[in-house]
């Protein structure tokens, strides 16, 4: 069943009750009505029976998930029950491993429970899905909220976990991670996609997609689109004739850096869910039509979650959290980005870190220097030879100046243990350098920033359309970055960065004269000669630095108790940049009342899919995320103690036909061994080696 609840027009009753209903003339005790966010738009709601479809799998049970993709009846006009589907199939795909070797059905999975146990059923989960825009009125935010109530929701031990959305994924972005966790524990799961959820855009046809997924015309979506770039119809069509093929995504190109807003819009999905549950399981009003509030934080427990940008997200909510909501934290790999601050100090085995705490932009930039020389290969090694001329790496042959990049990756904060994984990230930063300068700097589409844009590219690096069923799947298989960045400057024309060929040396050095531009924004010097950037280029890195602060976190969190777990191999999100420099300015601005711990996880990076491509080398994170719920529940519900801070020893796998079981993920210890014990001393925050 579907069905839409709209904002009811405000009664001269409901005036009476919202007021003080003794000066209408009663002598009635003034009710707490339910109130829906003004922010708010209409609320979808679609009840799932837990047998032909549910809200974790969407029908497709265990088995399903682990299988092949779900195809559509009509390639090119999904159902938005079928984008549902797949959307749900990618974002479960994506943030576990679903490998069985890898610990899927036994470890983590829609078949094992609440308490770990492992069952011989599908997993399906029954209940109801609302989603909603938050808005301001223009159509130009729409961000997607969601919460889904199981019905093993209990109104008298309400719980409520958030799921704010990891990377620039769409609103089902959690479903595997936090999503997961707080639907099996029969709490209400709050969801946000962040206002950076997939949200393509076409240019030759107008093309946008709507709230559930489908395409839709710009002018006939309206405020509705999920997102249309900022530009009139003239604009438009010379863009499009000028570069065809190209497109727009909401990350990059909504002009209003979405990330500022990651902590009030994961506020405001608890909000929501509070709306939601007190209009399922409050009394009716005097009124006979309005519900009186029965659910508040007073005896409800609220847990802000997710993995990656959603667990930065729940960190900022926690932070901005002026009406007490959330009542713990438990975030894995958070992309947060600490304030500058030199009020504390970080230690890895007694030697002091060097400038923990770098913003993304500025690591992921250094990064996209370096990266692809560590994945080069002989016969197509041009990064290395163009940073070597440019006096930027040092190595008379190909192995030397691989080994070179990656001393200086870990003179920047990368620690040894992502040596073996730098050549996989080189894609990944090369994403997140170019999506998060647009983002940063509030960029139009069109501004084409250090000569970079994003469409579809061909095998010999050239633009080239999506097509209409591509376009058609867009909300259920991307990830929310879409297409492949493509260097505008590259020598005889536009090519994806892969071929691109930089004017300087005219060397196809995968577009590096590209990625010094946007290594320059990131510090406002030249990236070559150090020199101070002027005009142009002055001005372009003044918008994204003043985007990189709007995004800093406080570290104060107001007492809460939090719980962190990282991975020591995270390659992507360095932990010496993010969680242990957090840790490190949470004790500076909060001192003793601090109640946060950091767990981190030796072989765990940031994305789990490489337990089945490494074994050797990864174990999956994600079990540590459940165990962090697990602990922050027990805190809040029965007082458990809060496990101390401490470094989690995991064991890797000869191989991926070996079954991962405890003896490789340890439990996190109630009282670590001196020699894994993470100390925070004043303000010194000491890792053991």
């Amino acid at each position: 069943m579907q069905m839409t609840i709209t904002r009811a027009g405000t009664t001269g009753m409901r005036l009476c009750t919202l007021l003080a209903l003794a000066a209408c003339g009663s002598n009635h005790a003034p009710e707490e009505l339910n109130q829906m966010p003004g922010y708010l738009g209409s609320i979808t709601r679609a009840d799932y029976d837990g047998k032909t479809n549910d809200l974790l799998t969407a029908g497709l049970g265990k088995t399903g998930l682990a299988g092949a993709a779900p195809a559509y009846a009509n390639t090119e006009q999904p159902t938005p029950l079928e984008l549902r589907r797949n959307a749900i199939y990618a974002n479960y795909r994506a943030v576990l491993d679903i490998a069985v070797n890898s610990g899927y059905g036994t470890l983590y999975g829609p078949n094992v429970d609440a308490s770990g146990n492992v069952g011989t059923g599908e997993g399906l989960v029954a209940g109801s899905e609302y989603i909603a825009y938050a808005d301001d009125g223009t159509g130009k935010k729409n961000v997607t909220l969601m919460v889904q109530v199981p019905a093993s929701f209990d109104p008298e031990r309400a719980c409520i976990v958030t799921g704010t959305s990891s990377g620039s994924r769409g609103i089902y972005g959690a479903i595997g991670s936090s999503g997961e966790w707080g639907l099996k524990k029969g709490c209400a799961v709050a969801y946000a996609d962040k206002g950076s959820g997939t949200g393509l855009y076409g240019f030759e046809d107008d093309s946008v997609n709507l709230q559930n997924g489908v395409r839709a015309g710009r002018v006939a979506a309206g405020k509705s689109a999920l997102f249309a770039p900022d530009l009139s119809d003239a604009d438009r069509l010379a863009w499009a004739s000028a570069n065809p093929n190209r497109i727009a995504f909401k990350h990059a190109h909504s002009q209003q850096n979405p990330e500022k807003d990651w902590g009030k819009v994961t506020l405001q999905a608890v909000e929501m869910a509070y709306y939601v549950l007190n209009e399922r399981y409050g009394v009716l009003a005097r009124d006979g039509s309005a519900r009186i509030v029965r659910l508040t934080p007073k005896n409800t427990i609220t847990i802000a979650s997710s993995i990656s940008n959603g667990a930065g997200s729940a960190l900022l909510a926690a932070e901005q959290d002026t009406q007490g909501l959330i009542s713990g934290v438990a975030a894995s790999e958070p992309q947060v980005q600490p304030a500058a601050s030199t009020a504390y100090s970080v230690r890895q085995g007694g030697v002091v870190v060097a400038n923990p705490g770098r913003a993304l932009f500025d690591y992921a930039t250094y990064a996209a220097l370096y990266q692809p020389c560590i994945a080069s290969v002989a016969g197509n090694a041009g990064r290395c030879t163009a940073l070597v001329a440019k006096g930027l790496l040092n190595g008379a042959d190909l192995a030397a100046q691989q080994a070179d990049a990656k001393q200086r990756l870990r003179a920047y904060g990368w620690l040894p243990d992502s040596d073996p994984l730098q050549a996989a990230h080189a894609g990944t930063n090369i994403l997140v350098a170019v999506t998060y300068a647009y983002a940063y700097g509030k960029f139009s589409v069109t501004d084409k920033v250090c000569g970079f844009t994003f469409a579809q590219t061909d095998g010999s690096g050239n633009p080239i359309p999506l097509t209409t069923a591509q376009k058609a799947a867009s909300f259920a298989a991307q990830n929310g970055i879409l297409g492949s960045v493509v260097y505008e400057n590259s020598v005889g024309g536009a090519k994806g960065y892969t071929a691109g060929v930089s004017p300087s040396n005219s060397l196809a050095d995968q577009s590096l004269d590209g990625f010094l531009c946007l290594r320059s924004l990131a510090t406002g010097r030249d990236a070559v000669s150090g020199a101070n950037l002027q005009g142009t280029l002055a001005a372009q890195s003044v918008r994204v630095r003043a985007g990189v602060a709007e995004v800093a976190a406080s570290g104060k969190l107001h007492g809460k108790p939090a719980i962190i777990v990282h991975g020591r191999s995270d390659t992507l999100i360095p932990v010496n940049h993010a969680s242990r420099a957090y840790l490190g300015l949470n004790a500076a601005v909060e001192g003793s009342s601090s109640k946060l711990r950091y767990i981190e996880v030796t072989h765990a990076n940031h994305f789990d899919s490489f337990s089945s491509a490494l074994p050797t080398l990864i174990v999956p994170l994600h079990v540590y995320l459940n165990r962090a719920l697990d602990a922050m529940y027990a805190h809040l519900s029965a007082k458990q103690a809060l496990p101390p801070s401490q470094v989690v020893r995991t064991v890797t796998r000869a191989d991926a036909s070996t079954l991962i079981t405890t003896v490789n993920v340890p439990a996190i210890a109630s009282t670590p061994a001196a020699g894994n014990a993470i100390s925070v001393t004043g303000t010194v925050v000491d890792v053991p080696d």
